[in-house]
């Protein structure tokens, strides 16, 4: 909302799917493919030089390299293609390969024996398929959303025409089937088929500017041994009822290994929590309003605790159990099965049986899951019976659809807030994505601009023109969408979504109070509740029940990514439509009431 630009040359993330899943490397991982190794240490390298690859010999004499075996195998370099949120990748099978198909909630995993895996690191194959990396024996596939056995992916073989043997992945959010049948013996999963998973997106690599941040050892907290106060039982959890999500690292017996400290990542505006898991290891996640707790069996640890960990951890604690340890992660702020965290189970580097267990905090994490073609659908708001004729005898009567105004703020030569994104895109994107589900539902929708254009090149001109087209009679509602913004000094204290009235109109309290609530409910935002303002004259100058809608911070760097996510903005815009058919059927318009719920 505010004209000012947001410099963050430490904190600006850039990627694709969602903004989350860069180009960059995994900061848990201490190799990468030859390509990348300039950027090692970047990335989580090795800590020692004894770890570290040894550089190229600058004074060799001219031998020529050996040529590889003819009949060396290798596996790598799908071929894929999309079509909508539906993401194929083919795999060409050389006699003698054998694989194994790992599903998480990160993503799909194949653990490739018989031939050498094609090191790579490749953003996007496709909508479904957020990252691609290859190396060290295994092959992982990231996709934007969960998978269980059945739910997010189908696997099949086929023989070409030549001959030659192919396997073919399936990714998209509808899709079900898993593995086909011939195919069912070689799926290795952590997932329990009993636990309804949850919708997270997966946790993707760090980007570089963050990553450069996190250390090799991922700078493991001071354990102090103070205890922590201990947590009410998190909301809503059954344990009869298990709805956290839950798996198994790897197969194998730990035997009771010991588990170590947590190594803690500190990043702007986030956390990263790593646990270090033998295999044999079980887990589950159980997010709730006091922080995030990890029940672990098949490890045993001490009762250790650290206190003020980061502005996103208030503290961890260990408690040893009869059956393993559960780790409590308190957190300042109330977490939901879909957003404040984020977690990936990171497979063990080459020589270590360790799989990490990562979980990536903070308030400003949205819920990011794509919606479901279902879920993009407003119900329909009734027309309104209008008679026409005098006081005493109604000659006819005809039916009007509501008519509702939505501003998208800023525009032209005015680009608002500068941050992670510009303002004037990010609200008109917005208002469209609005109208389109209103006008579906029967909502004769106005917009105050519908291109990159200012309504007049004078700012209070420009407010009050845009707070005009709202006088038009039969207009029910206004609606303003802005994108917020704070100086780059308080940047990491502004995130989440708020909502704006003002005293024109006895209902615009209520109108806003029906947006706040619908548009926390569909993105899983932190809700920064309700403002009241005398002098934002764009509501100020209306004359029906008006509210101005603030979506998102660009100046944060976790926040602006939430703006740059195509699945954020479209459960922003559904949060917003309704919240105004909401306010539409329950009388909260201009008219008093416009249909019946």
């Amino acid at each position: 909302m505010k004209p000012h630009t947001i410099f963050l040359s430490s904190v600006l993330w850039c990627g694709v799917a969602g903004c989350w899943a860069g180009a960059q490397t995994d900061p848990f991982q201490r190799t990468a493919p030859a390509q990348s190794l300039p950027n090692l240490r970047a990335a989580g390298g090795p800590s020692s030089p004894a770890e570290a690859p040894r550089p190229a010999a600058t004074a060799a004499p001219a031998a020529t390299p050996k040529a590889p075996a003819a009949t060396e195998a290798t596996f790598g370099n799908p071929r894929t293609s999309s079509d909508g949120s539906q993401t194929r990748v083919v795999f060409d099978l050389t006699p003698g390969v054998s694989y194994t198909l790992n599903p998480t909630f990160g993503g799909l995993r194949l653990d490739v024996k018989g031939a050498r895996v094609m090191p790579a690191v490749t953003t996007r194959l496709g909508a479904s398929v957020s990252e691609y990396r290859a190396g060290n024996s295994s092959v992982t596939l990231f996709t934007p959303f969960p998978l269980s056995l059945t739910d997010g992916w189908r696997a099949s073989e086929a023989t070409l025409a030549s001959g030659s043997r192919v396997l073919i992945l399936e990714f998209g959010p509808t899709l079900s089937g898993g593995a086909s049948a011939s195919l069912k013996a070689l799926v290795r999963t952590a997932t329990t088929p009993a636990t309804p998973a949850l919708a997270l997106t997966a946790t993707p690599p760090v980007p570089k500017a963050l990553a450069e941040q996190l250390p090799p050892g991922d700078a493991i907290a001071p354990a102090n041994r103070a205890a922590l106060p201990s947590p009410p039982a998190l909301p809503g959890h059954d344990p009869n009822k298990p709805s956290a999500l839950a798996g198994r690292v790897s197969p194998g017996a730990s035997a009771g290994t010991a588990l170590g400290a947590p190594r803690v990542g500190k990043n702007p505006g986030l956390t990263r929590i790593v646990l270090d898991l033998p295999p044999g290891t079980t887990y589950r996640l159980i997010p709730g309003g006091v922080g995030l707790r990890v029940e672990l069996t098949g490890v045993t640890a001490a009762a250790l605790s650290a206190q003020n960990v980061s502005p996103e951890v208030r503290g961890w604690r260990y408690e040893p159990s009869a059956n393993g340890v559960t780790v409590t992660l308190l957190t300042g702020t109330p977490l939901t099965e879909r957003s404040g965290w984020r977690a990936l189970l990171v497979p063990p580097l080459e020589g270590s049986t360790l799989s990490r267990l990562a979980i990536d905090l903070s308030p400003a994490l949205a819920n990011l899951t794509p919606l479901t073609p279902r879920e993009k659908v407003v119900a329909a708001v009734p027309a309104t019976p209008v008679s026409r004729g005098t006081a005493l005898l109604a000659l006819s009567t005809s039916l009007v659809q509501p008519r509702v105004v939505i501003d998208a703020g800023h525009g032209g030569k005015d680009p608002g807030a500068v941050g992670s994104v510009v303002e004037k895109q990010v609200t008109l994107d917005v208002a469209l994505r609005v109208r389109d589900l209103l006008r579906a539902a029967g909502v004769d929708v106005v917009l105050t601009r519908d291109s990159d254009r200012e309504l007049h090149p004078t700012k209070s001109t420009d407010l009050d023109l845009r707070a005009g087209v709202g006088r038009a009679a039969g207009t029910q509602l206004f609606v303003s969408i802005h994108v917020n913004a704070m100086d780059a000094s308080t940047a990491l204290r502004g995130y989440g979504i708020e909502t704006w009235w003002n005293g024109n109109h006895p209902l615009s309290s209520s109108l806003a109070g029906l947006l706040q609530q619908h548009m926390v409910e569909a993105t899983g935002a932190y809700s920064r509740g309700l403002r009241s303002n005398r002098s934002l004259a764009v509501l100020r100058e209306s004359r029906i029940p008006a509210a101005l809608v603030e979506i998102g911070y660009a100046s944060h760097p976790v926040d602006g990514l939430n703006l740059k996510d195509t699945n954020y903005l479209d459960r922003v815009a559904l949060g917003i439509a309704q919240g105004i058919r909401a306010a539409l059927v329950g009388g909260v318009s201009a008219s008093g009431r416009v249909g019946g719920n």
